[in-house]
């Protein structure tokens, strides 16, 4: 199994450079499709509300959608024009179906989806919500990527967060479709004293399993401390020179991710390097 077919959503100008970049280098090392994705939302006006929208409203915002296409998709093809690896640009429309819909459609014809991550400098509440809906539904690993990407190598050296749950199991093996033999893999366990016996036994198997595949893994044990696991495996990422941080994401249900918090969205707000959820 590897990397063959590569979605990257570009959703604006800023981001989707940097998105670009990064399923560049994956789709050179994989000799992977790339399909470059923008999705055109139509203009929601909410039923109950009594307010006439004039025409020219929807006018003016049909422009501005069509322009932006047309910037993304000028963008899409000079990063590309050199570029060896088969590559093609897909529009879509939504109606009825937002965004984050016609991804998760997209989606689950690919082996992964790149997304940008927030502007930590910007309002982004709404793209917070389109990368959560994405890695909740749509089946396949979702690496978001910095802003200011401008790495020269992705997916050659990761940092795993493990914890045995079914989400990292997937995390584990869709990380493990990225590495070749050579690559370095670093199994991070942050140590919460809660199953420490069948944990350390079965990130030992998973790192033997790694080591059949020709990588090289190293195991890691923190104890837990604030400001919790995303800063540890951030610290860890930077500290180890790792390209990816990669992790099962919303191991909770939807109830306890609302009223406690969780490490995944600490990530996407915070990360530093590309990260790559599987759930």
């Amino acid at each position: 199994m590897t990397i063959k077919t590569i979605l990257a959503c570009l959703t604006d100008a800023r981001s989707a450079k940097s998105v670009l970049a990064a399923a560049a280098l994956i789709a050179r090392r994989h000799d992977a499709h790339v399909i470059g994705l923008h999705t055109v939302e139509s203009l929601a006006v909410y039923p109950g509300v009594a307010l006439h929208v004039p025409d020219i409203v929807f006018t003016e915002y049909g422009r501005s959608q069509v322009a932006q296409s047309e910037d993304i998709k000028e963008i899409f093809e000079t990063a590309y024009q050199a570029e060896e690896f088969a590559r093609e640009w897909r529009l879509l429309h939504s109606q009825s179906e937002t965004a984050a819909e016609r991804i998760v459609e997209s989606a689950h014809c690919a082996d992964i989806v790149l997304m940008a991550a927030a502007d930590p400098d910007a309002d982004t509440a709404a793209h917070a919500r389109l990368l959560e809906s994405v890695i909740r539904d749509a089946g396949r690993p979702v690496l978001v990527v910095p802003q200011d990407f401008s790495g020269d190598h992705l997916g050659q050296s990761i940092v795993l967060g493990w914890n045995g749950t079914r989400e990292a199991v997937r995390a584990a093996h869709d990380a493990l479709v990225l590495l070749q033999a050579g690559d370095c893999a670093h199994i991070l366990r942050v140590n919460d004293h809660s199953h420490d016996a069948g944990l350390k036994a079965s990130s030992g198997d998973l790192a033997a399993a790694f080591d059949r595949h020709g990588i090289e893994t190293t195991l890691v044990e923190r104890s837990w401390e604030r400001p919790g696991v995303a800063a540890a495996l951030s610290r860890e990422a930077m500290e180890r020179g790792a390209d990816m941080v990669a992790v099962g994401a919303f191991g909770h249900s939807r109830a306890y991710d609302l009223v406690i918090g969780a490490a995944t969205r600490d990530l996407l707000r915070h990360s530093e390097v590309p990260v790559l959820f599987s759930r």
